[in-house]
């Protein structure tokens, strides 16, 4: 927060979750954000030279640098942030169809998945939800949670995912 204000560089020792690296990066922070119960550091990355979110929780370390941030136009970072669905940003590489149970379209029908969304109510009370992503993980989490109540109807990369998912999940019910 410090740095956000100062507007100074930091050095953080950040965990990458996927391989267990922690990995030693500059970073000049212009917004932290709130989402899901989590804190995040929006920020240009000197190492990767590009936008990146960064969960605070897996910043092992950090140290203020007396550098001056890199001046960040926050509209173009939002944009370029705010592109994929959830937390993962980025410019979109698909979208998502969800096809929805009439008892589970409902709700949500009501629901903001993401800004970019399209919805449609069909007579027979089912609902289909289109909505752009640039990672699968969290829309992942977010479509199993719907259990038998949700079918993705494309792309068929994201099917694959899930019924990999599905199937591991159930091989652990087998005896």
């Amino acid at each position: 927060a410090k740095a956000t204000l100062e507007r100074k560089q930091v050095q953080i020792e950040h965990l990458n979750r996927q391989n267990g690296e922690i990995v030693l990066r500059d970073i000049s922070p212009p917004q932290l954000v709130h989402y899901r119960d989590n804190w995040y550091v929006d920020a240009w990355c000197h190492l990767r030279g590009g936008l990146r979110s960064f969960s605070i929780d897996a910043i092992e370390r950090a140290h203020l640098l007396s550098k001056a941030s890199k001046d960040i136009d926050l509209i173009s970072m939002r944009q370029q942030l705010d592109g994929g669905y959830g937390i993962f940003g980025g410019m979109p590489k698909d979208w998502a169809v969800l096809e929805f149970s009439p008892g589970r379209a409902q709700w949500v029908r009501h629901e903001s998945w993401h800004p970019q969304q399209e919805g449609t109510l069909h007579a027979d009370g089912r609902y289909t939800l289109k909505v752009p992503y640039s990672d699968e993980r969290e829309l992942m989490g977010d479509i199993l949670r719907f259990g038998a109540e949700v079918k993705v109807l494309a792309p068929p990369l994201l099917q694959q995912k899930l019924s990999n998912e599905l199937t591991k999940a159930l091989n652990q019910y087998k005896t």
